[in-house]
């Protein structure tokens, strides 16, 4: 179902760097809050300055580190100023997360509702759709029922679906992500310093109504590899985008297990971009505000739909970063390596995915998640009992 991408390797670009200090400090909880309102202020204004100065360069955030007595779940309330840790909410600093997945799978739903309630936040499951239940004449202009195969027919009216409902709700936004998926336990730490990249390279001004800043369509956080626009042909010899850039991400997995598009040994190891979107595959999650909620509602239904439904979003996103004056000038931006990914579970392969038929007899004995590093997922009896998290790619 992955479209061929041509592009070319991606350089680096010139950087600065703007320091905020550990998000992270294991001290009494009202010397912490001081202290973290001070640094945070402090990186804000570094960060805006070296924006306003050299807006043709990428920009570096402070590192993402922790320490013991690192809290996830409810009682987590966020390490930046007030304006950015609105991503700490029960709905990550969107109107609603939207899971969308077929009803019958209801061992995915028991793992998702227990997995997000653990890491504290709330999320509502949207039916998916079988793919034979889409008569024809709902079908999209344009869309080869026989290339698509039934199975992403109903994968994209599902997905459409959760996309209808935050027009017709009038939401400001909503994260919309797939009932597989797996995140570090430090997500919305992680959030954070998204919010703080999508508003430094998408600026919108300093009262936003959102977190994430009020100039995105779509915010792609979840896929399962992603290109640097530059790396287009048609942005060959166009000036850069900015990136936003994360060192010393102890979030990011070690470069021996780190999987993607991206050639990361060309950059230090425990890297993060937020940036603008190339030609990101698969839609494990991505968030859409009502103006990009309404432009993909036209653009992948209303008008037509070329190809499985995570290959048109991408060429929705692609057009914008190319600039086509005569598209709908997407504002896409990318989160590599992304802060979701979807579990293989343990269990029977078979159950794995609902597009993508096995005929596998064979059982894992053990989840593994790609990418991510404490896979919430694989320690939710941790968090049950209050134990230490488990990483993954430590043996």
């Amino acid at each position: 179902m992955y479209k061929q991408m041509k592009f070319k390797s991606d350089s680096r670009t010139h950087s600065y760097y703007a320091g905020m200090g550990d998000l992270y400090t294991p001290m009494r909880q009202k010397h912490r809050q001081a202290l973290f309102g001070i640094i945070a202020l402090i990186a804000t204004l570094c960060v805006l300055y070296y924006f306003e100065s050299d807006s043709g360069h990428d920009y570096i955030s402070s590192p993402l580190t922790t320490q013991s007595g690192t809290l996830y779940g409810s009682g987590f309330r966020g390490h930046s100023n007030a304006d950015y840790s609105r991503v700490t909410n029960a709905t990550l600093g969107f109107s609603n997360v939207f899971v969308v997945g077929l009803p019958e799978r209801s061992d995915k739903r028991d793992a998702l509702a227990l997995t997000s309630a653990l890491t504290g936040f709330q999320v509502e499951f949207v039916d998916g759709v079988k793919g034979e239940s889409v008569p024809d004449k709902a079908v999209p202009f344009k869309a080869d029922r026989q290339s698509l195969w039934e199975n992403n027919l109903g994968s994209w009216r599902g997905h459409m679906n959760a996309v209808r409902r935050i027009v017709e709700e009038n939401l400001e936004s909503a994260l919309i992500m797939e009932d597989d998926m797996d995140w570090d336990v430090r997500l919305r730490a992680q959030l954070e310093q998204v919010a703080m990249g999508v508003r430094i390279i998408l600026p919108s001004g300093s009262s936003s109504r959102s977190p994430y800043g009020d100039d995105w369509d779509l915010l792609w956080l979840g896929h399962c590899g992603e290109i640097f626009p530059e790396a287009l042909p048609e942005n060959e010899g166009k000036p850069h985008h900015p990136k936003y850039t994360i060192k010393n991400d102890i979030t990011v997995a070690p470069l021996n297990k780190i999987t993607g598009l991206v050639e990361f040994n060309k950059y230090p190891e425990f890297t993060r971009w937020v940036h603008i979107s190339g030609a990101p595959i698969c839609t494990f999650a991505y968030a859409l505000s009502q103006k990009g909620a309404r432009k993909v509602l036209f653009d992948l239904s209303v008008d037509h739909l070329l190809g499985a439904y995570d290959n048109a979003l991408a060429g929705f996103c692609r057009d914008g970063a190319s600039g086509n004056r005569d598209g709908l000038q997407a504002k896409c931006v990318s989160v590599t390596p992304p802060v979701f990914f979807h579990q293989r579970a343990k269990g029977r392969v078979t159950g794995d995915s609902d597009i993508q038929k096995s005929d596998s007899g064979d059982v894992r004995e053990k989840g593994t998640t790609e990418n991510i590093v404490w896979s919430a997922r694989n320690n939710i009896k941790n968090m049950l009992m209050g134990l230490d998290m488990e990483n993954q790619f430590e043996s």
